[in-house]
């Protein structure tokens, strides 16, 4: 048989409500044109992110009621330890409640001022957390991966010989670690090859630089590797997997990912010099290290989700449900980054709105133009969330300006799919129509969450 079926059947639904077009707009302007700000009963089909909004099945349901809540060395943990050890393999093993407090742990602990961290693409909350601690997060991915058009396989890996000749200038001292993201999110969801995260491995060893991955998506990296890189095509996606993690010191994971939770994150580390840092700084902020501000039974759900992510044929089926979206759009002439990631398809916002300058965001116009349109939310990643304001009153644009189309697992059915396409078929025969948006009030760290906009008005000719 060809066609690719979901391998589960739905147990619960859940209604989603309606809108009319008079009626998104007047919300589009109460939400100041941030779809963030808008409340999730206005919303058709969400594709703002697939964290923590997956749904869980029913043995991770299971899960939750045999939760022990126990404070301190519940049952819970030891499920949880067990099962992220056989799959990550490093000793260390503490939860955290999501990945972001992950990540400020891990910054905290390590990272100094005026230090840099290396890596293929950092995500927006990992550059915040290191710039928070007074470092730069320097992106060196791979020259394709700036090119949408590119059908290079693993346009998500770090460039070897930029990361060499940077630890060469800096030295170990100013480099706290090296981070591959996997996939690479603000990549546009591309994945890192097995070759290249061996490479990284032998240029920190050289260095005597630790190597680290931001693990959410490692289960979808590692299908990736089965299916395009050669010599791995008998394998199964667990052995891939953990031969990732064997070739580093440790990982940052938000679970709301590939986890199927609705919350939590985790650190793995082989070090028990700097877990025990973590942990000290852990007992602060999140809580005990047995549960990382996290309940007895989440850490069940996470326990039974981490691994059943890695089967075979859930991973066949996403990364082909995922494929579908982006095959349609590409043949309708939408600019899309290509080849295809797992999580997401993401449209080229400036490909798409050309008629818009940097200056009036044509990401994030063409994310508030598709819910005004069709009622589906989406997520930019480009000038709004990492465009940067010079001293000068000049902006510097990122390579990319994407609006990313996340697909929460489990969740859509083909025919929600098609709607996305549909509406973002009839927006793209329109799509001169589209105005431009500007800042009214930019917050200077993580701006997309709580920024506001308006319309750029149109200028009429006299």
């Amino acid at each position: 048989m060809k066609t690719i079926i979901e391998p589960f059947r739905i147990k619960v639904v859940e209604p989603i409500g309606k809108t009319t077009l008079e009626q998104r707009r007047e919300l589009l302007a109460e939400a100041a044109w941030n779809p963030f700000r808008l409340h999730a009963d206005h919303i058709l089909i969400d594709l703002l992110t697939d964290s923590g909004t997956g749904a869980m099945s029913s043995e991770q349901w299971a899960g939750i009621m045999r939760g022990d809540e126990t404070y301190a060395g519940a049952r819970s943990y030891w499920r949880f330890k067990a099962a992220v050890q056989d799959i990550f393999g490093h000793e260390e093993v503490i939860p955290t409640h999501q990945g972001r407090a992950a990540e400020n742990l891990i910054c905290s602990a390590i990272v100094k001022a005026g230090q840099i961290v290396p890596g293929n693409t950092h995500f927006d909350t990992t550059r915040a957390n290191i710039e928070m601690s007074g470092a730069r997060a320097l992106d060196i991915p791979i020259p394709e991966a700036r090119d949408p058009e590119s059908l290079h396989p693993f346009k998500g890996n770090i460039d070897l010989l930029r990361l060499e000749a940077l630890l060469e200038e800096e030295g170990a001292a100013n480099v706290p670690f090296v981070l591959i993201t996997i996939t690479n999110n603000s990549g546009g969801g591309q994945p890192v090859s097995m070759e290249n995260v061996r490479g990284a491995r032998a240029v920190c060893d050289r260095f005597g630089v630790p190597l680290m991955l931001d693990a959410a998506r490692f289960a979808e990296n590692a299908m990736f590797i089965k299916l395009r890189e050669e010599g791995f095509a008998d394998r199964t996606p667990k052995s891939i997997a953990q031969e990732l993690f064997s070739l580093v010191d440790g990982a940052m994971m938000s679970m709301k990912k590939d986890a199927f939770g609705n919350n939590g994150g985790v650190i793995t580390l082989r070090s028990p010099e700097v877990a025990a840092e973590v942990r000290r700084l852990l007992i602060l902020t999140e809580g005990f290290p047995t549960y990382g501000g996290l309940a007895g039974r989440d850490l069940d759900a996470l326990a039974i989700g981490v691994q059943e992510i890695l089967d075979e044929d859930y991973l066949e089926y996403r990364l082909a449900s995922t494929r579908y979206v982006e095959e349609r759009l590409d043949a309708a002439g939408i600019p899309v980054m290509k080849p295809c990631g797992g999580h997401a398809v993401y449209v080229d916002g400036r490909g798409f709105c050309s008629h818009l300058p940097n200056e009036q965001l044509p990401g994030w116009s063409l994310s508030v133009a598709l819910y005004e349109h069709a009622g589906i939310r989406t997520c930019e990643i480009g000038n709004v969330m990492f465009g940067r304001k010079e001293n000068d009153g000049s902006w510097t644009w990122p390579a990319l300006d994407l609006v990313r189309l996340a697909i929460p697992r489990r969740v859509y059915t083909q025919s929600h799919m098609d709607y996305v396409i549909e509406a973002l078929i009839e927006l793209f025969a329109k799509r001169e129509e589209i105005p431009g948006l500007r800042f009214t009030d930019r917050p200077a760290v993580l701006p997309h969450f709580t920024a506001r906009f308006e319309p750029v008005p149109v200028e009429v000719n006299a």
